[in-house]
């Protein structure tokens, strides 16, 4: 799927955004897809509720596993990178998993932050509503799990 001719999926030096897009998704340090929305950006710490014998008071709260919940990304243009990327595993489910960061650009192109992803796959890919009368984009949605996130700050 080729990208529209205002729209570059090439690395910052050679960016030709339309405005709304300001999220860029990378795999492999190469720019692969634009994005209006993201959603699931988040990390819960699980409790596990410890009753001690002979403590009537209240119950312990420890510490137990973090979850990351499955990042959303939707009204995209992308290159056929997260196509095949999300056909590699479909008959034998042996996912390839990759290194994601989805950068979030000002509107004068200036990083802002940056999420990293580690051992991400796509769960869900999915087209947008085709309408010869409208302009819509080549991805409504993509959404990907992952094994832990880190959060980098450009200002």
């Amino acid at each position: 799927m080729a990208s529209p001719s205002n729209i570059s999926l090439a690395p910052e030096g050679s960016l030709s955004p339309v405005a709304g897009f300001r999220l860029g998704v990378e795999i492999g340090g190469e720019m692969v897809a634009w994005f209006t929305e993201c959603s699931g950006l988040s990390i819960e710490r699980t409790v596990f509720p410890y009753e001690e014998g002979g403590t009537n008071t209240h119950v312990h709260q420890l510490p137990d596993r973090i979850k990351y919940t499955p990042v959303t990304l939707k009204r995209g243009i992308a290159d056929s990178t997260l196509w095949d990327w999300f056909q590699e595993g479909l008959y034998d489910a042996k996912v390839k998993r990759e290194n994601v960061s989805i950068l979030l650009y000002s509107t004068d192109r200036a990083k802002v932050k940056r999420w990293n992803l580690a051992r991400a796959y796509p769960t869900q890919w999915t087209g947008p509503d085709l309408r010869t009368s409208d302009n819509n984009v080549a991805v409504e949605s993509l959404r990907i799990v992952h094994e832990g996130m880190t959060v980098t700050d450009w200002t």
